[in-house]
């Protein structure tokens, strides 16, 4: 990154284990890096729930997107049945709803994922305390809110569209992160996002397709 300092490696992998490797995501998929100093890149493609997007200012953002061959309420059901999301993603260790009645905007939860140690700090964990925002039941869902550990803040955005496509479902996500641990070095955030977001994915598709049989079906 021109006349940015280049980081010392000790510094770099204190920031890539800091960062959470799950999901906390490009009218043509890819990842936008904006230089430090620089005014943020408008994205008007980014996703939107009943209007509303990804943080707009964010410098760590990626999308990313994938074809699942089950029924739409299998998929929508895995993704809003937040207190099951350990039994499919490995990454996360527990969830819990924040309050009672059907996943609606306003509907809390929080989750717990796992950091690494490295050379700088020792293992730790983040706090993610979700609020749903917008959702479109069978749609569209977007969240917000704080992933909290040792020596580390991140305010995410995340936007989740879901669209029946010929054998299954079109599942699409973005997200944004903010925070002075990310925008220290936006590349390396970046890529982190982007292998969470494309690890949900996957994982999402496998649990779907397993519950399915693999074939997507009319919903």
């Amino acid at each position: 990154m021109p006349g940015k300092p280049r980081k010392s490696r000790t510094r770099r992998s204190a920031v890539r284990a800091a960062l959470p490797t799950v999901p906390l995501v490009t009218g043509a998929l890819g990842t936008a890096v904006v230089p430090a100093g620089a005014a943020p890149q408008q994205h008007a493609a980014s996703l939107t729930c009943q209007g509303q997007g990804v943080d707009p200012d964010a410098r760590v953002r990626h999308r990313t997107e994938t074809v699942i061959h089950a029924p739409l309420r299998t998929v929508w059901k895995l993704q809003t049945d937040v207190e099951r999301w350990p039994a499919w993603q490995a990454s996360v260790t527990s969830a819990e709803r924040l309050g009672r009645g059907p996943f609606r905007p306003g509907s809390a939860f929080r989750w717990v994922t796992p950091v690494p140690p490295n050379p700088a700090t020792g293992a730790t964990r983040l706090d993610i305390t979700s609020t749903v925002r917008q959702l479109r039941y069978g749609s569209c869902v977007r969240w917000t809110g704080p992933a909290v550990g040792e020596g580390l803040r991140i305010d995410g955005v995340h936007v989740w569209t879901f669209t029946r496509v010929r054998g299954g479902v079109r599942v699409r996500t973005e997200e944004t992160h903010t925070g002075p641990q990310v925008d220290a070095d936006v590349p390396e955030a970046t890529e982190i996002l982007r292998q969470g977001l494309e690890a949900w994915l996957t994982d999402l598709r496998t649990a779907a397709e397993a519950r399915s049989g693999g074939a997507g079906q009319p919903s």
